[in-house]
């Protein structure tokens, strides 16, 4: 959260309890409101002013305003609503103090004002089931906008990891394996390209989506990444950015109704996220794959995730897409009743496809763990063996952790005891930590 800083004039603040005292639950509601709130309030400001640093500093301002101003006055009916009004104040006073015509900042406001994005924030469930309209949508248009061709694949989807997804650049240079300091430079460079070249904020015409789709695609599917597992912290989930994520999923199928593509990253995300409350127990502890409770995976969730993959036959697709893929792998463990009739082979195959796909780590992992579970414990050390020696994913805990859990089951005992150690070592989030601190204890008493 940011540090503390003055309010000044914000709107709709609820009294403090009777008696002056100010409400516990403030650090919470500050905490909900960045999740829930930070991506809409910077795309709405770069809409209205044209300007990314301009509107990234003023949300930040905002979300200053209300750590000093929310424990003081209370905290507002409509959070949202009170950072985007706060944000705007801010940007309009820097834009006229570097000199911008009055009443070209006056039209910016009458036009904020005018556009009904002052909407509180929407509860995650809600969008999930709904969707929305992409007619008004400042997030789908950032996402465009950072998708033009004129920019590298890379930056642009730092960049939107950034803005839309309010990911920190450590997280995100972590999910592109590069330095802290690398992944800083390319989303200095993609802003400055947007602001020289005059790359227009808007969803492009339709002729020019189909060159933009998989840039965008690639950015929806990260920032759900991010929410199925986060890079850091002391949540194993962030449920703001999948709940997001699905969003944006369901207004590309709405833009692009006939692209496979977007209907089988929608269904991917449904069918991750139908496990999502069985993922962690009362504790916040992770609870592994093979422990959750089925009976408790959202149903309607897979029912449509499943629909969604029905739609076109295999003779009618030419190939099949790396998102596709993805959701078949899911859509495997969706129907399985239990984790012991997973098709592990089926899930194998299919990362076989998808390394055809691209060149990934992350996919080889996968694969090597699949293998692993379809055909025992040596396989699946070989297979991961020749993942360590490719070093790209040093200093990956799920790597060390994979091998951890296959030599336990192969009774090598000390040497899982030693991998399961520099898991947790590497390991980013408190739950996974906890998790692999509780199977070492069990491998130690055995």
């Amino acid at each position: 959260m940011t540090q503390a800083g003055r309010a000044h004039g914000a709107p709709d603040a609820a009294p403090p309890e009777q008696g002056g005292a100010v409400p516990v639950d403030v650090d919470r509601a500050l905490r909900d409101a960045f999740d829930g709130e930070w991506a809409r309030v910077v795309a709405t400001l770069i809409r209205i002013t044209g300007d990314w640093d301009v509107a990234e500093e003023a949300a930040a301002g905002a979300f200053e305003r209300a750590t000093a101003t929310w424990p003081r006055d209370g905290i507002p009916r409509n959070p949202g609503a009170w950072l985007t009004t706060s944000a705007r104040r801010i940007a309009l006073d820097r834009l006229r103090r570097r000199g911008v015509e009055a009443a070209k900042v006056n039209e910016w406001l009458l036009d904020a004002r005018a556009d009904g994005s002052l909407d509180g924030p929407v509860d995650p469930a809600d969008v999930i089931a709904r969707g929305g309209d992409p007619a008004w949508d400042d997030r789908l248009r950032l996402v465009f906008t950072c998708a033009h061709p004129a920019l590298p694949m890379e930056a642009h989807v730092a960049l939107t990891l950034r803005t839309v997804g309010g990911l920190e650049t450590r997280e995100i240079a972590r999910a592109f394996l590069v330095p802290e300091s690398t992944m800083g430079q390319r989303i200095a460079r993609a802003k400055r390209k947007i602001r020289n070249a005059g790359i227009p904020y808007r969803v492009p015409p339709a002729d020019a989506l189909a060159e933009r789709l998989g840039g965008v695609l690639a950015v929806v599917y990260l920032i759900a990444n991010e929410g199925y597992l986060a890079s850091s912290g002391d949540r194993l989930q962030r449920l703001d950015l999948a709940a997001e994520s699905i969003r944006l999923s369901r207004l590309l199928t709405d833009v692009m109704p006939e692209a496979d593509e977007a209907r089988a990253l929608l269904a991917l995300l449904l069918l991750q996220h139908s496990r999502a409350a069985t993922r962690v127990d009362g504790a916040g502890d992770l609870v592994p794959l093979a422990e959750q409770d089925r009976a408790h995976w959202d149903a309607h969730e897979i029912a449509e995730g499943l629909a969604l993959l029905a739609r076109g036959s295999r003779a009618t697709r030419a190939s099949d897409g790396p998102y596709r893929l993805q959701a078949e792998i899911q859509a495997v463990h969706a129907r399985a009743a239990t984790a012991a009739e997973t098709d592990w082979a089926e899930i194998a195959a299919r990362y076989d496809d998808l390394a055809r796909h691209a060149d990934s780590p992350f996919v080889r992992l996968n694969r090597a763990i699949a293998i692993g579970e379809a055909n025992g414990a040596g396989a699946g050390l070989t297979a991961l063996a020749e993942v360590e020696a490719e070093g790209r994913l040093a200093g990956y805990h799920l790597l060390p952790a994979a091998q951890a859990e296959f030599l336990r089951r192969a009774g090598r005992l000390d040497e899982a005891a030693a991998r399961c150690r520099d898991a947790i070592a590497l390991a980013p989030t408190e739950p996974e930590r906890r998790f692999l601190e509780r199977r070492l204890a069990e491998i130690s008493i055995r």
